[in-house]
């Protein structure tokens, strides 16, 4: 029996196109497989959407790692060469603003490192191989870190005098993520017109004599009914309604509306390009 019902669906689906092609124009008759299959097909690409935009987010940050490890490497080698110069003294600022910048460009590394291994862990797509990616350029900064020691006994042997500088890790690592928190807090609020009035979050502008009035962000709205998140890890928000109007700025290249009567969700499809003309979004449903 479900060989024969594999069967048919198999048959259907074959046979979409060909439904889809005929008949006299006039309206089509209910067909709840095909609903359910578009409705299957419609889910896949969603998902599917969604695991690109988180790959594309992992790729830049590997990128970003990379490219500060090479840097890293560069001043490594500048640090390096003055050292064996002999001429110590006469470079010593410039030594000491080198180790500087590696252990800034190292705090950046850690905490980008550790804001992905905290967003794989919570994330509910699993990509193959990403896990084993992300320990692999662990071990190359733990790598780092050990060649970057040693450099620093290196110079210190050369009487510099390094207790000065901030070569903190953690202390950059926490700076580094208070300031990608702040950069990341995003706020969003949803409702019905007349709520979002009533909590002083909309008004109603512009226009001549009362007509043409445009809704918008209330120049001093109340910023405690919004709710607080993370632009990097909020790929949609969900709406469940009729209609749904979006109030402040955002580029339309950076977002669809998902689903028909009820419209059930916002997709993100550009964080950065979507919360980079305004860090508060408002959404009116109906």
């Amino acid at each position: 029996m479900k060989t024969v019902k594999l069967f048919l669906f198999a048959l259907l689906v074959a046979a979409m196109p060909l439904l889809n092609s005929c008949g006299n124009g006039g309206e089509k008759d209910p067909n709840p497989e095909a609903d359910s299959l578009a409705g299957l097909n419609s889910g896949l690409k969603s998902d599917l959407s969604e695991r690109e935009a988180a790959l594309q987010e992992f790729v830049t940050a590997f990128n970003e790692i990379q490219t500060n490890l090479d840097e890293i490497k560069e001043k490594e080698k500048i640090v390096t060469a003055s050292a064996k110069s002999g001429d110590v003294k006469s470079k010593e600022d410039q030594i000491k603003e080198d180790i500087q910048a590696i252990y800034e460009l190292m705090g950046k590394n850690k905490a980008r490192m550790g804001s992905l291994n905290k967003k794989l862990k919570n994330s509910d797509t699993k990509i193959q191989g990403l896990e084993q990616m992300l320990a692999n350029l662990e071990a190359q900064l733990n790598e780092k870190d050990l060649q970057i020691g040693d450099l620093k006994s290196q110079i210190e042997q050369l009487n510099i005098e390094l207790s000065n500088l901030n070569l903190n890790y953690e202390e950059l690592a926490q700076e580094s993520d208070a300031k990608t928190e702040k950069m990341n807090t995003v706020y969003y609020a949803i409702g019905t017109a007349k709520e979002l009035k009533e909590k002083n979050v909309i008004t109603k502008e512009g226009g001549f004599i009362g007509i043409g009035k445009t809704t918008q962000l209330k120049s001093d709205f109340n910023k405690d009914y919004f709710t607080k998140g993370d632009a990097s890890a909020i790929t949609s928000i969900p709406v469940g309604a009729k209609k749904a109007k979006i109030v402040t700025t955002h580029p339309t290249s950076s977002y669809k509306l998902v689903g028909e009567k009820p419209i059930e969700k916002l997709e993100i499809t550009n964080s950065e390009e979507f919360w980079g003309t305004s860090k508060y979004l408002v959404i009116i449903i109906e």
